[in-house]
């Protein structure tokens, strides 16, 4: 009987380690997706209307992509430091997204070294870095490090109804055509703000399945991705009653889309917006400069 006891209070205490163990692990695992998720806040940039930051956030994306040189580049990690900075979200907590797409980042980076033609600056058996390679592979990493970045402050700063009403308005063109720009507009807030919910999710599955001894973290690449298979069942059962109740939910309160629907708090354009705008514009003119005329 006092054997049975040790053995019994041992596996107890082994449960209660692993458990701890998973959940660290767990919490690891999921504290660094940042995208998608809201931090509330009374700052400059929370307070303006989401129209223009939407706007805006389409701007700062498209001038990721015409600038052509590290002035550029400067012009655009300047603007939105400015923009962090005015956000008052602490900056450990937005860099915190990059690392579930460090690895993506490093395979861009890699692939761009590797495989650009041009004049070679260094050979090592079959690979060869070129000037035109490595100029390309870091304007690609600083390129991909600032649209994440300047994403996430936008999902940061803006409420997800505002979200919705911000992109329902700039969609109202589409009406034209018929396009059901209220539905659209609904779907792709639901779908942003689903990341996190999904994670949570994936959180509590994984904590599950580590507690029973799974193992996520060792062996090699194809047998961490065998391992998580067993997650995926789960996920998606979790993820269409979550789709599920939320319908019902919005059933529940007569939800009606189109527009008929009205608001609670209507949108307005204020000073500190026509501010936002006009920065917008010089930024925009900036960028414009530089990359075409300069």
């Amino acid at each position: 009987m006092a054997a049975e006891r040790i053995v019994l209070q041992c596996q107890r205490n082994y449960d209660i380690l692993v458990g701890v163990y998973a959940v660290k692990k767990g919490r690891k695992l999921i504290r660094d997706i940042t995208l998608g998720q809201y931090y509330p806040g009374n700052s400059t940039i929370h307070r303006l209307d989401a129209r223009v930051k939407i706007a805006s956030t389409l701007v700062f994306v498209v001038a990721l992509f015409i600038v052509r040189d590290f002035i550029g580049f400067a012009v655009c990690a300047a603007a939105l430091s400015i923009v962090v900075a005015l956000s008052r979200v602490p900056l450990s907590f937005i860099l915190r997204g990059l690392k579930p797409i460090f690895v993506i980042i490093m395979l861009t980076f890699v692939l761009n070294l590797f495989m650009t033609g041009g004049e070679p600056v260094f050979r090592w058996g079959l690979l060869t870095v070129t000037r035109e390679g490595a100029v390309r592979a870091v304007f690609l990493v600083i390129r991909l490090v600032l649209l994440i970045i300047g994403s996430s402050v936008l999902t940061l700063t803006t409420k997800p109804i505002s979200l919705t009403d911000g992109m329902e308005y700039l969609l109202k063109p589409l009406k034209l055509f018929r396009v059901p720009t209220h539905e659209l507009a609904m779907m792709m807030s639901i779908a942003l703000r689903f990341i996190p919910t999904l994670l949570e999710e994936t959180d509590k599955i994984m904590k599950a399945q580590m507690a029973r001894g799974a193992d996520f973290e060792s062996g090699n690449i194809f047998r961490r991705a065998k391992s998580l298979i067993p997650i995926l069942v789960p996920l998606f059962i979790n993820a269409f009653r979550i789709a599920q109740e939320l319908a019902m939910a919005m059933e529940a309160r007569c939800y009606r889309g189109g527009g008929l629907r009205t608001r609670l708090h209507a949108m307005k354009i204020k000073k500190p917006d026509v501010l936002a705008i006009v920065c917008v514009a010089v930024f925009t003119c900036i960028i414009t400069g530089e990359a075409f005329f300069l």
